[in-house]
């Protein structure tokens, strides 16, 4: 399985399952109907929980700052160890299927939000 996690800073947003027909080619990503986003993601909790932490961590070990969103594969007959952090994106999408404005909106942050955010917190030094 498909599962990805945004994180905004230090929060960790939600966990989605991308459910797709085949290959997770770029019509699957950006194509009408190419795939299915389900968020939160109906999945055990421990692995939930573990996308949430691991996005966390992967964005703080690379240094990132704003927005990214970790990718990972689930193998779910290995249960945790079946869980693999695939990439993490440190300039997530945002078009209009992209996963972390959804996430984002599933959580209560708006689009215009998300965006006031993430120029605010460019902006900041640290």
């Amino acid at each position: 399985r498909e599962l990805t996690t945004a994180v905004m800073g230090d929060r960790a947003l939600t966990v989605t399952d991308i459910i797709v027909d085949g290959w997770y080619d770029y019509e699957a990503k950006y194509g009408d109907g190419g795939s299915m986003h389900v968020l939160p993601a109906d999945i055990p909790q421990d692995i939930f929980d573990a996308c949430l932490d691991y996005a966390i961590r992967a964005h703080n070990a690379l240094g990132c700052r704003g927005l990214s969103r970790s990718d990972f594969r689930w193998d779910e007959s290995r249960g945790l160890d079946g869980l693999i952090l695939l990439e993490t994106n440190t300039q997530p999408g945002m078009t209009p299927t992209s996963l972390a404005p959804e996430q984002a909106a599933h959580v209560g942050i708006s689009f215009p939000e998300l965006m006031t955010w993430m120029v605010e917190d460019a902006s900041c030094d640290r």
